[in-house]
């Protein structure tokens, strides 16, 4: 992006954003000078179509009005509902219009550490009161597909945190540091030298090697970059001359999860999330509308880096809950969908 732009303001509905938006579409559609007399300059059509999903008014509240209207929600959590400890803006909001319109919803997150009862509970701490059975994790997803391969069970060397293991234990895996079919990597602080090492020795005898996701980093309660588990994976991944296979977002294998667990077609979903590289490449790849909030990892100046875009940027969840009752869902309609999805 040019640095004679003016900046970018993440708040959509302030007078500046609406200001900005008109000054892109003076330059969109005159190549002129800007009202400060600046000297004239080139604007990449796609640079302005990433702005009008943030700041056309028009453009912008048309699209909000189709996620509105969705029957099926599946929602990122760090960055979009929370950061640490702390609620983000609109988060309870959102889950309020949810529940009073009839929508179907569901929180994925490509964390494998904690099980669906710890979100829960981490969540009510925050003031969300929602049953267990509204997340999914990474964790799950990848029991799910080690349970597709061998129904039967089998055996796994495991470096994560109780929650991955609790989910391969449910589907019939059991822990195995000798022989495992699978070598599964997922998210905590329970690397060191010997584990690494472990799981490459593994990997060269025969394991498969498995990854819950591939994000190299994540922010701490501080906001400070930790290396994540594809930073690890990829240890492995070059010393052993293999590649994982990984389950969590943006694999369209977890959107397909997700989207089963709701019971609602993709026409009928939206994703909403944070990052581009994860949550709404998972959208784009499943064909779900996703949603980029600004609330986490991803800047409005960072999508020239991405050859797709989201189908709406908002500055936060607080975009989404009104009081408009046309976006109630009734009984006899959230059974029509899930009919038609069963068909799909």
């Amino acid at each position: 992006m040019s640095k004679n732009l003016p900046p970018i303001i993440n708040t959509p509905g302030s007078e500046e954003n609406r200001e900005l938006a008109a000054q892109f579409a003076q330059l969109s559609s005159s190549g002129s000078a800007t009202p400060h007399h600046q000297p004239q300059q080139q604007v990449s059509p796609a640079v302005l179509k990433d702005m009008a999903l943030l700041n056309d008014p028009t453009y912008h509240n048309k699209r909000l009005e189709v996620i509105r209207a969705k029957k099926g929600y599946i929602i990122d959590m760090d960055g979009v509902i929370y950061h640490g400890t702390k609620l983000l803006p609109g988060a309870k909001e959102l889950v309020d219009f949810l529940h009073r319109n009839n929508k179907r919803f569901l929180f994925l997150t490509n964390n494998s550490a904690p099980t669906p009862r710890e979100l829960q509970q981490k969540l009510q701490r925050l003031g969300i009161d929602v049953t267990e059975d509204h997340f999914f994790t990474a964790g799950q997803a990848t029991a799910e597909f080690l349970h597709s391969q061998m129904p039967e069970g089998g055996t796994c060397y495991i470096i994560g945190e109780p929650g991955l293991a609790y989910a391969l234990y449910e589907k019939g895996f059991f822990m195995n540091d000798h022989n495992p079919d699978y070598v599964v990597l997922g998210e905590g602080a329970a690397y060191n030298y010997e584990r690494i090492t472990k799981a490459v020795q593994l990997v060269q005898q025969g394991a498969k090697l498995i990854a819950t996701n591939l994000d190299v980093e994540n922010l701490d309660s501080k906001g400070n970059k930790i290396p994540s588990c594809g930073a690890f994976a990829a240890c492995v991944e070059v010393i052993t001359r293999t590649k994982a296979f990984f389950c969590g977002k943006p694999s369209a294998l977890i959107m397909r999860y997700a989207q089963r667990t709701l019971g609602l077609s993709r026409a009928e979903t939206c994703i909403i999330g944070d990052r581009m590289d994860t949550d709404i490449a998972a959208g784009v790849s499943s064909e779900i509308d996703p949603v980029l909030v600004l609330s986490g990892v991803t800047a409005m100046e960072d999508l020239s880096q991405f050859a797709y875009r989201p189908y709406v940027i908002l500055g936060g969840v607080y975009e989404i809950p009104n009081n408009d009752k046309r976006h109630n869902i009734t009984a006899d309609e959230m059974e029509d969908a899930s009919r038609r999805a069963s068909f799909l």
